[in-house]
């Protein structure tokens, strides 16, 4: 995994468990930060420097699980946060609550050390796949607008002024724009091409 994937918040208001969940996380490799309730978990996951997941307890004060989770799916154009949410609570109806708050997945307490590092690693890989999206989607916007501003040069011969389109045809630049942009031309002599008429200079020389 990237070590981006390694970073990881926990949100709990209870120092034990919070230490217990930090020595875990630690000893399996990942980069740990630390919050002792919802309002500083949720600043840190609105930051530019968000972990990509994040631990969540249901119950902190200031603001609880739930709404932690509900803020955060409030932002838009962001990095995406797999959020688990750990919870006392057992009830279908509770973790179908918490899942649509935005939780991804969820651990009961007291959590079972093996299950809750299966559950990271599911969210490590979702995490690296949307990174890797991302990615994509931001190197294919590039290349579009590379293409468009490629677009946006005309090959024209500098003797007749031809322009070349796509398919290797050259055509007059007025029947070209004309049949790019529907745009027509009226055609006159401009100041400096009179001087040069009469002036007796061909018209067109530098």
């Amino acid at each position: 995994m990237t070590s981006d994937a390694n970073r990881v918040l926990i949100a709990e208001d209870h120092y034990v468990s919070r230490h217990l969940l930090e020595r875990n996380l630690m000893n399996w490799g990942f980069n740990v930060v630390t919050a002792e309730d919802g309002e500083a978990a949720t600043a840190i996951l609105e930051s530019d420097d968000a972990p990509p997941l994040a631990i969540i307890d249901w119950m902190m004060p200031k603001m609880d699980g739930l709404e932690v989770c509900t803020r955060v799916r409030q932002q838009t154009g962001r990095p995406y946060v797999y959020l688990v949410l750990l919870t006392a609570k057992s009830q279908k109806e509770e973790i179908a609550a918490g899942l649509q708050a935005g939780a991804d997945d969820y651990v009961i307490k007291p959590f079972d050390p093996d299950e809750l590092r299966a559950r990271l690693t599911v969210g490590q890989r979702v995490v690296a796949l949307e990174r890797t999206l991302a990615k994509k989607v931001q190197d294919l916007e590039t290349a579009l607008a590379d293409v468009k501003k490629l677009k946006g040069l005309l090959p024209i011969c500098m003797y007749c002024k031809s322009v070349r389109d796509d398919k290797d045809y050259w055509h007059q630049i007025e029947e070209y724009i004309h049949t790019e942009t529907g745009t027509d031309f009226s055609h006159g002599i401009c100041p400096n091409c009179m001087a040069k008429i009469e002036a007796g200079e061909g018209v067109g020389q530098a």
